[in-house]
């Protein structure tokens, strides 16, 4: 549900779970093999949950850095957001379902204000809001 795309991004994947994803400009080219804790072969490629967890995780950052701008609240430099994704049998029976963990890191910024800054991003981030009503995502301050 948006009004109007401002941007597309397309990338096309072969092989599935242990296969190969690519965009059409090039600019990201992976390989992908399923983890052994879903029955793979656990090799060097990376897989669907980590790749969520990236793109959630810069995009939550990026929602986070907007909403402190308009609160006035500096992000240090050393700032990190950790995404945990977790993929197990779906609370309805039905396939399988994900649940997000995001931590965020904000040295020198007081307990409060970065939950505060983390719950108003969670509002504002394209992927929470994707995600919201879908799967399960707890936001936490380290």
């Amino acid at each position: 549900m948006i009004k109007s795309a401002i941007y597309s991004a397309h990338a096309t994947t072969i092989g599935g779970r242990t296969g190969q994803s690519r965009t059409d400009d090039g600019r990201l080219a992976v390989t992908l093999d399923t983890p052994r804790e879903l029955g793979g072969n656990g090799g060097p490629g990376t897989n669907p949950e980590q790749l969520f967890a990236a793109g959630y995780s810069a995009c939550f950052f990026s929602a986070l850095k907007l909403i402190a701008r308009q609160e006035k609240v500096t992000i240090p430099d050393d700032a990190t957001i950790d995404a945990k994704v977790d993929i197990g049998e779906n609370a309805n029976g039905k396939g399988y379902g994900l649940a997000v963990a995001l931590e965020v890191v904000l040295p020198g910024v007081a307990r409060e204000t970065a939950q505060d800054l983390m719950e108003k991003a969670h509002q504002i981030c394209p992927y929470s809001n994707a995600t919201r009503g879908n799967i399960d995502v707890v936001l936490s301050v380290a």
